[in-house]
């Protein structure tokens, strides 16, 4: 069963940095699009930053220049690197991507991982 695990959440200080990690696994074909939401309380889940299989990485206006999205296709692994964290970046982050399996296309979600802001 295809299946994305998250790790790398936590409460930090802010102007502090973390690094979230994302890993599919269970007959994994390709992997296309891999991207990171978040949702805080009383909010929709939005979108954060996405990175195309070739490299190319599109970001939140609020999060450019402070967070930066990255992949390892041999390991089927994307990471999110957040620096210079804002309370407002509170939430709870979940990886997402298109994931084929043989014949199957599966839009996969992680089970999310908090990221708390704060002194």
């Amino acid at each position: 069963q295809v299946q994305l695990v998250e790790s790398g959440g936590g409460l930090v200080q802010p102007g502090g940095s973390l690094r979230l990690s994302c890993t599919a696994s269970g007959g994994v074909s390709r992997i296309y699009d891999m991207s990171w939401y978040r949702q805080a309380p009383g909010n929709q889940r939005a979108l954060v930053a996405t990175i195309t299989d070739s490299g190319t990485a599109n970001y939140l206006d609020s999060v450019k220049g402070r967070f930066t999205i990255s992949r390892d296709n041999t390991e089927n692994t994307v990471y999110l690197e957040m620096n210079n964290l804002k309370p407002e970046d509170t939430a709870i982050y979940y990886c997402n991507s298109q994931i084929r399996e043989g014949l199957r296309l599966h839009d996969t979600w992680g089970q999310g991982t908090q990221v708390t802001v704060s002194s």
